[in-house]
């Protein structure tokens, strides 16, 4: 009896906390509880004894009341003033930036599944899928990727006239002011799409509908600048660059050190109140055939025309190129790609104050309105290009690995190749479903900072990934630059997304959890506010609220992730289908931890956590991985369930999920207080590790979908282009592809003839030519083979060059044609 009695009390406490009861019930279920087990003494006395003294102090100081206010949250509240980290102005703006939207539930601990799959399926619209169809198809006819970066080092004259004349440059400009009105995922999709063909003609569209002028202008412009620059833009009348990165400020963009000084000069003849600027900026896309730029600086009132603050803080405007102090047009070449991209820089460049983008009023805003901006433009640009080549990859790389033929074998069937074309598929996989999701999310209104920051950071690492995988299987056919060479200038070009936008390395250890931690978390901001309350009353009751709340948040996810890590996640109440149920469960669990973790590490690190950046990206990546499964998920439920796609899904899932393991690992290994360590890896995986990767089996499933053509591999690659022109190398692969696949059982039969010694030959076409003659294969089964040996042939050969390739006499050729192509832009 006193046993069960025990347990009965151990239990009830743990269900006050999974339930996350308040303070009154803790109190009175302790009372009777305690009183129960007195009552039929369960416990030795002395052990009750211990227990009734703690909990008399502990009901004092934690039930609401006065006496809780000032022996508890007042002394924590100073505690946590002295210990918060000091946070900058430009920090400040970046955490008060953009909007919280599913990455909220997955720092809850207890994600409402229901909600994020009943968030309507993102969609293109009819105009949006006819330029799809047409003009985004037109273009990419157009592009040649080998003429384009090896010959001109720029878009061809039509293309540029096409881009402008088709509305390109102003997709995500409104109708109203003579844009195309589309939707995020529509830029999405139009992007992803001329990647697969050139990222030169990718990254030129890319960036005018990106973080840039016209996006600033729909936000904050004043209609004096939206009526006069928005239709200029979307006719492509102007050609927009954003100068905000400078040799001094890269990754810490807030330190800009160029300057502004409000002061009066002259303008059209007139003595006018403006700014006089000096910066030097560089890696601006777009710079070298720029008409108008944008440019981030620091402003500075020494006069006090403005009003009493003398530094005014990061300010935007818009100047025309051609005016006189700046410098512009020379060239930068990231890694020999042709986007156009260079330097600018200002001496003593005046300007009239209502060329900041808002007028006056918006002088100092700059660095916020640069955040909110970024947190959409970067859910989108930088993901649907890293999506885009890793379609590419996945449909070639799977069409290859099955022409290409080694030991009388399609390479596609060596085991140590399908490991590679798992991890492309898988991959592919999960970044699409993130493309497709955080746009949508951007479409129903959201501005994702964080998320922005995962998907950015992750869909370019794992698009690094897919490449390189995709140039092992491609062997020497992938590291011989020329015409018939789909890989290199994509593989060339990827570290270009691993660095922009925020570097990969500052926006893993720094922007994903650091940003996230305070953004997400349904209380740290709330006890943040409560600490900068100027009203001391009003700032402790706030706090003290706030506070237990936390507590009670806490112990929940602690009772919880103890009972999903013994129930494997069961227990909790997840959507979806048999066959999805177990990985909903399975986040749910991870979520939960994840979310003890976080508190256990804010509540010991405090403010050092900001310093501890490799403890800090590990939580990031369990947070990145939380979100790349949900939109994996949704994908799989918005498309219908299809079956046939259930080894694309399940092998990210399972990846997904052992990258979890692998930072809760690093976290416990690393985590500074031991005895915490043990304590958060015994709640969270009571009986040891629990998410490993996929099986070999898993991977042979995937594997097998990309090396034939099926409606899987078509879903899968969606959206990429393929040329209709036969005699383009992807043309050529998919019909070789087709080819090999029809002669297979013709070769199967000549194989088995060779091995009977019934026919001879050392070639595949000489044992045909036998085969056919002894009438062991008939005239079309030997045509069949003889096309299946040419196309194979010409799939696998790879370019070749005359002696004098690359000598000084053709370096001075090109030199020629690239002044000449600078020439024909300026005209």
């Amino acid at each position: 009896m006193s046993a069960i009695l025990v347990i009965l009390f151990i239990a009830v406490l743990w269900t006050l906390a999974y339930r996350r009861a308040a303070a009154p019930a803790w109190v009175i279920a302790g009372g009777v509880g305690l009183i129960i087990l007195s009552l039929f003494h369960a416990l030795p006395s002395i052990v009750l004894l211990i227990l009734w003294i703690v909990f008399i102090a502990a009901a004092v100081l934690l039930y609401p009341s006065g006496i809780r206010l000032e022996r508890v949250s007042r002394p924590l509240l100073d505690t946590f003033r002295r210990i918060l980290p000091r946070v900058s102005a430009t920090e400040q703006e970046a955490l008060d930036a953009g909007s919280v939207w599913w990455d909220g539930d997955l720092f809850s601990g207890n994600p409402d599944w229901n909600k994020l799959l009943a968030v309507p399926r993102p969609r293109l619209s009819d105009d949006e899928r006819v330029f799809i169809d047409g003009p985004v198809e037109e273009l990419c006819r157009m592009l040649d990727d080998w003429r384009i970066t090896h010959e001109l080092y720029d878009l061809p004259q039509q293309a540029w006239q096409f881009i402008r004349d088709r509305g390109f440059l102003g997709m995500i400009i409104p109708k109203a002011y003579g844009g195309m009105g589309f939707s995020a995922l529509a830029h999405s999709e139009v992007i992803m799409k001329l990647t697969t063909r050139c990222g030169t003609g990718a990254v030129s569209v890319m960036v005018p509908n990106s973080l840039g002028p016209a996006e600033l202008l729909l936000h904050y412009g004043t209609e004096e600048q939206k009526n006069h620059y928005l239709p200029r833009l979307a006719r492509g009348l102007e050609m927009p660059c954003f100068a905000l990165t400078g040799p001094e400020a890269g990754s810490d963009a807030g330190s800009i050190p160029d300057i502004g000084v409000v002061c009066h000069g002259e303008f059209n003849g007139a003595e006018v109140l403006g700014i006089r600027l000096n910066w030097e900026k560089r890696y601006i896309t777009l710079g070298p055939v720029a008409t108008l730029l944008g440019l981030a600086f620091k402003l500075r009132d020494p006069d006090h025309l403005l009003g009493d603050d003398e530094d005014i803080g990061i300010t935007l405007a818009l100047i025309p190129v051609d005016t006189p102090g700046i410098s512009i047009g020379r060239r930068h070449f990231p890694l020999n790609a042709v986007f156009q991209n260079g330097p600018n820089w200002g001496h003593n460049v005046f300007i009239p104050l209502d060329w900041v983008i808002g007028g006056q009023e918006r002088a100092g805003q700059g660095w916020t309105m640069l955040m909110n901006c970024l947190a959409a433009g970067r859910s989108i640009s930088l993901p649907a290009n890293s999506v885009g080549v890793a379609k590419l990859a996945a449909r070639t790389t799977g069409a290859y690995a099955r022409v290409r033929v080694q030991f009388n074998l399609p390479v596609g069937r060596f085991e140590g190749v399908e490991e590679a074309l798992a991890r492309i598929g898988g991959n592919t996989y999960m970044m699409d479903a993130a493309r497709i999701m955080t746009a949508g999310a951007v479409d129903l209104g959201e501005k994702p900072s964080v998320i922005s920051a995962i998907v950015k950071y992750h869909l370019t690492e794992r698009g690094r990934q897919v490449i390189n995988d995709a140039m092992d299987v491609h062997g020497g056919k992938g590291i011989c630059m020329g015409p018939k060479n789909y890989l290199a200038r994509p593989y060339q070009a990827t570290p270009i997304a691993i660095t922009v936008e925020g570097a990969n390395i500052l926006t893993r250890t720094m922007m994903i959890f650091g940003q996230g931690a305070i953004r997400g978390h349904p209380y740290v901001l709330r006890e943040i506010a409560a600490t900068r309350e100027s009203d001391d009353d009003t700032a402790l009751h706030d706090f003290d609220r706030v506070l237990f709340e936390h507590v009670s948040f806490t112990l929940s996810n602690a009772a919880r992730a103890l009972f999903f890590g013994f129930s494997g996640g069961r227990g909790s109440s997840v959507p979806g289908a048999p066959e999805t149920q177990p990985y909903y469960r399975q986040l749910t669990r991870a979520s939960a931890a994840f979310a003890l973790a976080t508190d256990v590490s804010m509540m010991v690190l405090g403010g050092a956590l900001k310093r501890r950046e490799k403890l800090s990206a590990r939580l990031g990546d369990i947070l990145s991985q939380l979100y790349l499964c949900s939109a994996a998920l949704k994908r799989y439920e918005d498309q219908g369930r299809s079956h046939a796609d259930l080894p694309l899904l399940e092998w990210s899932l399972q990846d997904a999920l052992a990258r979890i393991q692998a930072a809760f690992d690093g976290v416990f290994a690393n985590f500074p207080n031991r005895p915490l360590a043990w304590l958060m890896r015994g709640l969270m995986f009571p009986l040891g590790r629990a998410f490993h990767g996929p099986s070999d089996r898993l991977g042979h499933e995937v594997a097998q979908l990309l090396i034939e053509p099926s409606a899987v591999r078509d879903r899968l690659t969606a959206g990429m282009y393929l040329p209709p022109d036969g005699t383009e190398p992807l043309a050529e692969l998919e019909t070789a592809l087709r080819a090999v696949l029809a002669a297979e059982p013709v070769e199967a039969k000549l194989r088995a003839a060779h091995k009977a010694e019934t026919i001879s030959g050392h070639s595949l076409r000489e044992m045909a030519d036998d085969a056919a003659a002894k009438d062991i294969i008939t005239k079309e089964e030997n045509e069949t083979l003889q096309t299946a040996y040419a196309l194979r042939r010409q799939v696998i050969m790879v370019d070749d060059f005359p002696p004098d390739f690359g000598s000084a006499e053709m370096a001075a050729k090109k030199e020629e044609d690239g002044q000449d192509s600078a020439a024909r832009r300026s005209a």
